[in-house]
């Protein structure tokens, strides 16, 4: 222990005593002692004796050995003075306030025959610095903040004492009971001392096993369930449930009544709970002892109302607990709240409801009456916006559904709640206090939001094999000026897109209900497939510019219409090294992509009906979101099409966290174009639904739906014999999109504990099913001639398939085919170049041929071409998805398995998404 002893009283000077180094007793859980003070009368050898001095009087009074405390201050923490008698009581008394002082480590008294007091005195050292030494599960800064000890202080051995209590109970409070603290002095020159304090933290405190003695009816391990506290287990590696925590043990003796009394076991009780530290002071062992007692069932249940206004039968009837049933303390809450409810919508804002039991222990029965008190009908006297320090007090008071004057209804209380909340501005649990105002029949509303962080700033930077290098920048403030106003500016680069989106929204145009908002893009989009050697091959490029204005307006308090005009540029061509003689190569690229390219206008008008009764636009736990949208294009432009979708979100919760959702979509667009030639579908490919990554997860970028997959034929130099490419990424595969479309999705959020929703993660599990169909089918695009040998048999492979000769190169102009050719060697001219000339040559495809050259037509390596995924037979997948609000932006990770797919369709295991709404 950091503990001296002092000097006695003294008739003569004794040698002053030496500083020196002090290693005290570790102190643990348990507090130091201080030796006290003798209380000894003083001889003149200094020695303790209990022998009386005779009385006399103080002729003369001084201090010797003071340095940094005046001696007048020594003195003025005894009852010594000059010419007062003095007795061994008084001297004893003297001594004894000198060590209540805590100023002195050394103390004494001589002079006492003659009458010429001498208080010697060694002080306290001064605290020069206070180390902590072997603490790792807490920081420095936090221990320090407990700590009274600091530099330039006057040590003392109380203060020692009481900061090592500090620094033990904050290894309590994090569940390490094993920590011992041991308080160490080194002693330096001018008297002053480093206080270290040596930490040993120990492993943290788990409880290793809850017993539970009594239960007869339900099972320890049920038991154990509804408790917060979890026995350590292996698999529970991650939890903080695991520690123990005495305000959890208390917590939990709740848990367990709760349990009881919802089950109808009235009379439960827990008798006793003991919680043991284990011999190795390593965890704990808790002990629960409870009475169970009998079970009861609903008697009758009535409601007794002092409100005139209400039906005491019909409201009886309506609630949810019913003579018979076994009874449910949970059940009698809900019919609280619910008849509390009640009279808030008729404008009652505090009935009081008290529910009455009448306890039957001979039929085991339990009645319940409801009493409502009388109660005056409630208005609106102020409300009160507090804590917004740039949200303006408009935008939230146009969220409120009731005004200063208006009849207090607890519905629209509740609805100005979810509005406010899907702002999006403010805290996320943001509740509306209500409280009495200047009379009875008035109330105050207060709204205390907290604001939040509404700017997000995303950058990033990264590389994958399809897109190489992607930089990505947007920029979006959802509450601009504190109008409300959504501002947001967007730039990616990569191989695979190139965009720069600019957009404004302002909710209230004019402070009126009325919604508007403007987009103006640019969208350079490159579509890639794999050659038959693993590069990677640009197909065609889309390059769309345009603007969309937007507006809307609510027709109920749930439903609301908004309307839009949109008009872009479509720019669809190939890759120049692509091209021959500026045409596409119907063989190279597929026929079916040599019909999409060209350039067109797209004017459009669209409108949408939408059902939102979401408690929250961000993150909803509970309501209901539907909406209808359909697009007309064809006012003016190139195109001309209907373009309809559905959403449709439905979200429950279920308790204790855990959040359901239902999610459906889909949709069908059809063309009023004149058809643009057999096997040409007329919906254009930019304009086609597609499905895949991130909407259908399991499945890559545009995995599901109609596609194209060509698979090379290659003949062995030796043999002769052809056969299939089997290397997935030498197959070209095309998704061409799909007419019509639909997608669910059914999803369970699951709560964690609270180290991990500080953190932000959200894991789910979820399964989905959808499909992309309803395309035409395309035309081939080249047909193949089989060899013959010699004899002009025709050739076949071992397996009995053909053997084909490769088909002539051919080009698409006006919808017309023409077959390629290379200009003969002897033409001195254009020897080598290609032309659609098979005699002659012509630089432009389809023109005029001059010359008389006989030239070599071109020919493709044969390939087998396959039309798949055309179907609306469903797509399946299972599987799991953690949300996470990470420092760089919200990020998704998905593991997703594709249980039923069709032929055709590219399925993915792994989905990894940053900077995503979800």
């Amino acid at each position: 222990m950091l503990a001296g002893v002092p000097v006695m009283a003294q008739t003569a000077p004794a040698p002053a005593a030496q500083a020196a180094p002090v290693r005290p007793t570790p102190a643990t859980t348990r507090p130091a002692t201080v030796a006290a003070p003798s209380t000894a009368t003083p001889t003149a050898a200094g020695q303790a004796t209990t022998a009386p001095v005779t009385a006399g009087t103080i002729r003369s009074l001084r201090v010797e050995g003071s340095q940094r405390i005046e001696p007048e201050t020594v003195l003025s923490y005894t009852k010594l003075r000059i010419g007062i008698p003095y007795t061994t009581a008084t001297l004893d008394q003297a001594l004894v306030d000198l060590q209540a002082s805590e100023l002195f480590a050394d103390y004494s008294i001589s002079g006492v025959e003659s009458g010429d007091i001498v208080l010697r005195i060694r002080e306290n050292p001064i605290i020069n610095r206070v180390i902590l030494e072997g603490n790792k599960a807490i920081k420095s800064d936090k221990i320090q903040k407990e700590l009274k000890l600091a530099p330039r202080q006057i040590f003392t051995r109380t203060a020692v004492r009481a900061d090592v209590g500090r620094i033990v109970e904050l290894y309590r409070r994090q569940g390490r009971f094993a920590a011992v603290v041991d308080p160490k002095m080194v002693s330096l020159d001018q008297n002053r001392v480093d206080i270290v304090f040596e930490i040993a933290e120990g492993s943290k405190s788990k409880v290793r096993q809850i017993n539970i003695i009594g239960n007869e009816k339900f099972s320890a391990d049920a038991l154990r369930g509804e408790m917060a506290t979890k026995q350590s287990r292996w698999f529970r590696v991650l939890s903080s449930n695991t520690s123990y925590d005495q305000d959890r043990l208390n917590y939990d003796q709740q848990k367990l009544r709760q349990f009881y009394l919802t089950q109808g076991y009235a009379d439960f009780r827990v008798t006793s709970a003991v919680a043991e530290l284990t011999p190795d002071k390593r965890d704990f062992i808790i002990t629960y002892v409870v009475e169970e007692g009998p079970r009861y069932k609903f008697g009758d249940v009535t409601v007794d109302s002092e409100i005139r206004d209400f039906d005491n039968t019909r409201l009886a009837a309506s609630l949810a607990p019913k003579k018979g049933d076994w009874y449910n303390a949970k059940l009698v809450e809900d019919s609280v709240d619910s008849l509390s409810q009640t009279a808030g919508l008729f404008g009652y804002a505090f009935t009081n409801v008290d529910p009455e039991f009448q306890r039957d222990r001979d039929t085991l029965t339990m009645g319940i009456n409801f009493h409502i008190a009388q109660a005056q009908r409630t208005y609106v006297e102020r409300i009160d916006i507090n804590g917004n320090t740039q949200t303006q007090d408009k935008v939230v008071r146009r969220e409120m559904r009731l005004a200063e004057g208006d009849a207090f209804n607890d519905f629209q209380i509740k609805r100005s709640q979810d509005r406010i909340n899907s702002l999006g501005f403010f805290q996320d649990k943001f509740e509306i206090k209500r409280s009495p105002g200047s009379a009875p029949d008035r109330i105050l509303l207060e709204a205390p939001v907290e604001e939040k962080s509404t700017g997000e700033l995303q950058l990033s930077a990264g590389y994958s094999s399809l897109e190489r290098f992607i930089v990505q920048a947007n920029i979006t403030q959802r509450n601009f000026r504190g109008k409300g106003q959504e501002l947001r500016a967007g730039v990616n680069y990569s191989s695979y897109q190139k965009s720069v989106e600019l957009g404004f929204t302002e909710p209230y145009l004019f402070d009126k209900n009325i919604a508007v908002g403007v987009d103006l893009f640019r969208r350079d989009f490159n579509q890639f497939n794999f050659t038959t050697n693993g590069d990677r091959n640009q197909l065609y490029n889309q390059v769309s510019t345009g603007f969309q204005i937007r507006s809307g307006v609510p027709l109920t308090e749930y439903w609301s219409l908004s309307g839009r005009y949109g008009l872009s540029y479509d720019e669809v061509g190939l890759d120049s090294s692509l091209l021959v003689n500026g045409e596409c190569s119907a063989a190279t690229v597929g026929r079916y992509l040599c019909e999409q390219l060209g350039n067109r206008w797209t004017s459009s008008v669209g409108y949408s009906l939408i059902y939102n009764s979401l408690n929250s636009g961000l993150r909803p736990t509970a309501g209901t979101r539907f909406s209808f949208s359909q697009d007309f294009a064809g006012l003016g432009g190139d195109v001309k099409y209907i373009r309809t979708r559905f959403e449709a979100a439905k979200y429950k919760g279920l308790g204790s966290g855990f959040v359901l959702s239902f999610l459906g979509e889909g949709g069908y667009i059809r063309s009023l174009e004149k058809s643009r030639g057999p096997g040409i579908d007329k919906v254009r490919i930019i304009d086609r639904f597609y499905l895949g990554e991130p909407n259908f997860r399991g499945f890559d970028i545009r995995g599901v739906g109609p596609r194209i997959q060509r698979t090379p034929l290659v003949t062995d130099p030796v043999t002769g014999v052809q056969s299939l490419v089997t290397d997935r990424n030498q197959i070209v595969d095309d998704p061409l999109g799909g007419k019509a479309y639909y997608l669910g999705r059914i999803e369970l959020e699951i709560p964690l504990g609270s180290g991990a929703r500080e953190l932000g993660l959200r894991p789910s599990i979820y399964a989905q099913a959808g499909s992309l169909f309803s395309l035409t089918r395309p035309l081939a695009t080249t047909t193949f001639t089989q060899l013959r040998d010699a004899n002009g048999v025709l050739r076949t492979n071992p397996d009995g398939s053909p053997t084909l000769a490769g088909a002539p190169l051919t080009t698409i102009v006006n919808n017309q085919t023409l077959a390629l050719y290379t200009v003969n060697a002897t033409d001195t001219t254009n020897a080598g170049l290609t032309t659609t000339c098979a005699i002659g040559y012509s630089a432009t495809a389809g023109g005029t041929c001059a010359g008389t050259s006989a030239n070599v037509a071109q020919t493709s390596q044969p390939f087998v071409e396959n039309f798949l995924g055309n179907s609306a037979r469903p797509r399946v997948t299972v599987g799991i998805g953690v949300n996470w609000n990470s420092p760089f932006g919200p990020l998704r990770i998905d593991l997703a398995r594709a249980l039923i797919k069709q032929k055709g369709d590219d399925d993915k295991l792994i989905t990894f998404n940053v900077g995503t709404q979800f």
